[in-house]
Parts: C-alpha cells; structure tokens; sequence
C-alpha cells in the first residue's frame, strides 16, 4: 500500500514519532510533504515524548493525532499510555503506527526477536486495538478498519496500525545530508587507534556494526567491545554502570545524537558522578541515519553547553580527524570526565556488514576480559 494511501484514509493532519526503517515509505512521504513543521510534523527524542506532545496537540485542537514508531518503542509508551491516554485518567485518544520488527517467523536480527513476539501482546495489554497491514491489504479493509476504529477513538481509547515488513511503499526518494565531511566508520577506526585494549561500550544501530568490521579489519579480538545492539539510548547508562564498578580501567563510551537525545537524563546521572575514568564520545551526524537519514534535533543543540551543564569536565567538538586525534589523545591521558562531540557526515558504505558473533557471545567474552587485571 501506498504510503499516501494510508495517510489519506486516517485523515489526521499531525504526525510526530522516532523514525523506523520499517516506516521508511511513510517517514520519506512525511519529511517530502510537510518536512519538520510546528503544526504537522515533529520528530520527538523518544517514543514517550512522541506520546505526551500528541496529548498536547489534542488537548489544544481536540482532533486525534497520530505516532508513528518502531515495535521497540512500546516500552517507552507504556507509561503515559496507561497513566494519561487511558480512558479510566484523561481518556486522550491516539493513532498508533508501529513498524513490526522481528516478526515471527521472518528473519530478524537477535535485538527484534522478543519485541517482535510481544508487539501485537503489548497493544492488547495497553487496551489499544489493533490492525496489521500487509503487503495484501487493500484500500478497502483499511478504510473498512478505520471506521471502526472511530468509533473507538471516539470513546478516548487509542488505536494501532502495526505494518509488516514491505507493506508500505513511496515511490519518490529522500536524500538526507549534512555539510559534515567525516565519515563515522573513519571516526571510530581513529577512537579504536587511541582507546588501546580499553573497553568500548557503542550504541545502537550502524555505530556497532562499524566498531566490529574495525576490528576485523585491525585482526584484532571483540572482547574489548560491548555492541548495545537494542536499547536504544541506553550505552551511556551502560558503560557508567561499568565505570562505576571498574574504576581502574578506562571506559570509552561511543555514543549517537539520536541515542543520546532518546535519554538525555543519562548525561546528567554520568556528569553528576564525575568519574575519572569515563570517556564519552557523541558522534553527531544530526540523523537518524541507521533507520534512514531523518533528522534529530541535535544540530541546534549546543551539546557542549549542555555536557558542561551537567558536569563533564573535559568538553570539546571536532570537525575533523587532526583536532578528533588531539582530543582522542588528551582524553585517552585523562583523569577527568570527558566528552568529545564529533560531528559527521551522513552514510554508510552499502556492504556495511553484522556482527557474526552472537549477543550472548559478545557478552561473554566481553564480561571475561573485563574481569581480567
């Protein structure tokens, strides 16, 4: 189905969400019609976000607004679903579009699996009904669904559309870009130069992948590497855990704007502990660039302000790899807190491989050489 075709049948004139690989056809349709716009169309830091500035939107028109979101982002939803939408509180009805990740019985990556098992659970939980699109789904059972759908909107309950994989298309392209020159891959091939045999926590998403090809390129083991290959917004948190715990080791942490944004009070849980031993490295590409390009709203942030706010001690941004080197070199020397924000580029290479090794392998052998003195 048509991308256009499912927008035009909801009939809903505010979007707001975290973008999905699985949603790319409605988030290219979105971005090329209304772009970032006040009144139509805002990308939120995270899920729940999405949820409450929806709220707000139907508080100020009374109109029903619609969040779209990857399967993953249930769980950041369940909160102001139950304790503000729900019919028993505030009754706030809401559309749901949910791209479906690690469906059962299609091939996903290990992150996708449980969520994707869940996903339809989850809706049900939440007392929000639920219709899954297909690549066989016509214009008519859609129209047919959403009539019936009103009718339970109109009640202050909440609605979902929950889309398989291939069941949306788009037929013109989007091109997101920056004026940033430094590619990622290159940035962390520079921070696995000076981190050494430290250990490195990477987020989400191209960031992971591109940390293990580096050290299959270098021949080099992954037990210095934790891959956080879900959880998005949570590598932080993660690697001060470990910092905590590990305070005779130095803990890099490689980080994206998207993922911290998704969870921005963990910088000032990290700053607040001024750990001597922490190295947190923001890659800034202002995108959403794993699930397709979309912009954060990072590039109109000042992070460096904000890192210095909450108590990171060493603060500095690069635009390129002589002053990245310099920074990588005082910080691996440190023994303060420290936060590099890198800006980039937007891409990847095309045969960007995955990790080859399991999740439970990876933590394993990540947990044995931690454990090592």
């Amino acid at each position: 189905m048509e991308a256009e075709k499912l927008v035009s049948i909801i009939g809903a004139d505010f979007y707001t969400g975290v973008p999905d690989s699985q949603l790319k056809a409605l988030c290219n349709y979105l971005m090329n019609t209304y772009g970032i716009d006040k009144k139509h169309h805002i990308i939120a830091a995270n899920e729940g976000n999405c949820v409450a500035l929806a709220a707000g939107y139907h508080l100020a028109t009374g109109k029903v607004p619609v969040v779209y979101m990857q399967n993953s982002g249930e769980g950041n939803i369940i909160n102001p679903v139950a304790s503000l939408l729900n019919d028993k509180v505030y009754a706030i009805p809401e559309i749901f579009i949910i791209g479906w990740r690690g469906e059962p019985n299609v091939h996903d990556e290990p992150q996708h699996i449980y969520q994707g098992e869940v996903t339809l659970k989850l809706l049900d939980d939440m007392d929000i009904a639920n219709f899954v699109i297909t690549k066989e789904t016509t214009e008519e059972e859609l129209k047919s669904k959403m009539d019936e759908f009103k009718i339970i909107l109109n009640k202050g309950k909440s609605v979902a559309f929950v889309v398989k994989k291939g069941a949306l298309s788009y037929g013109e392209k989007v091109v997101y870009k920056n004026d940033n020159t430094m590619s990622r891959e290159e940035i962390i091939q520079h921070i696995v130069k000076y981190s050494g045999e430290d250990s490195i926590i990477s987020t989400t998403g191209k960031a992971s992948r591109e940390l293990f090809e580096t050290r299959v390129a270098n021949g080099q083991s992954h037990k210095y590497d934790f891959l956080t290959v879900g959880s998005m917004g949570h590598s932080s948190s993660i690697a001060l855990g470990i910092a905590l715990n590990k305070s005779d080791k130095k803990i890099w942490c490689i980080d994206g704007d998207g993922a911290a944004l998704m969870h921005l009070g963990a910088m000032a849980v990290i700053g607040a502990n001024k750990l001597e031993n922490f190295v947190h490295i923001l890659i800034n590409n202002s995108a959403h660039e794993t699930v397709g390009g979309m912009p954060t709203v990072a590039g109109s942030v000042d992070m460096v302000s904000l890192a210095k706010a909450c108590g990171y001690q060493d603060i500095t941004s690069v635009d390129n790899f002589e002053d990245l080197d310099k920074a990588l070199e005082f910080a691996k020397k440190s023994n303060k807190l420290t936060l590099i924000e890198v800006k980039c580029s937007i891409g990847a290479r095309e045969n960007l491989g995955r990790p080859t090794t399991t999740a439970l392998e990876n933590k394993i052998n990540f947990m044995k050489n931690l454990a090592e003195k």
